[in-house]
C-alpha cells in the first residue's frame, strides 16, 4: 500500500497562493486578519478569556469569537471599546502597497 503524501502548512499555503484568485482573496482579507491577531494577542497578554473581554465591553462572547476568527469587520466604535476594556488606545496607519 502507498504511504500517502503529506505536506507542511507552510506547502500547502504557498500551494493555495499560487493560485491568483485565492491570492487576491487572501490580500483582500489582510485588515481583517491583521484586526483579528491584535485582538487575540493583546487578550493572551492580558490573561481575560473572551468571555470575561465581552463582559468589559457590554457585549456577548459571540462577538469576540466572530472578531478573533476575522469572521467580521468590526466597526471603529466597537474597536474602541475593545480596546478600552483591554486598557490600549487605537492607531489606525496607511502604509504604501
Amino acid at each position: 500500500m502507498k504511504k500517502p503524501d503529506y505536506v507542511t502548512a507552510e506547502q500547502f499555503h504557498r500551494k493555495l497562493l499560487a493560485n491568483p484568485k485565492v491570492k487576491k482573496a487572501y490580500d483582500d482579507l489582510q485588515p481583517e486578519f491583521a484586526i483579528a491577531r491584535s485582538i487575540i494577542e493583546a487578550r493572551i497578554k492580558n490573561n481575560i478569556s473572551q468571555e470575561e473581554l465581552a463582559r468589559k465591553m457590554g457585549t456577548g462572547q459571540a462577538v469576540i469569537s466572530r472578531l478573533e476568527g476575522a469572521n467580521a469587520s468590526p466597526s471603529l466604535s466597537l474597536i474602541k471599546r475593545l480596546a478600552n476594556a483591554l486598557g490600549l488606545k487605537v492607531e489606525l496607519r496607511f502604509t504604501p502597497r
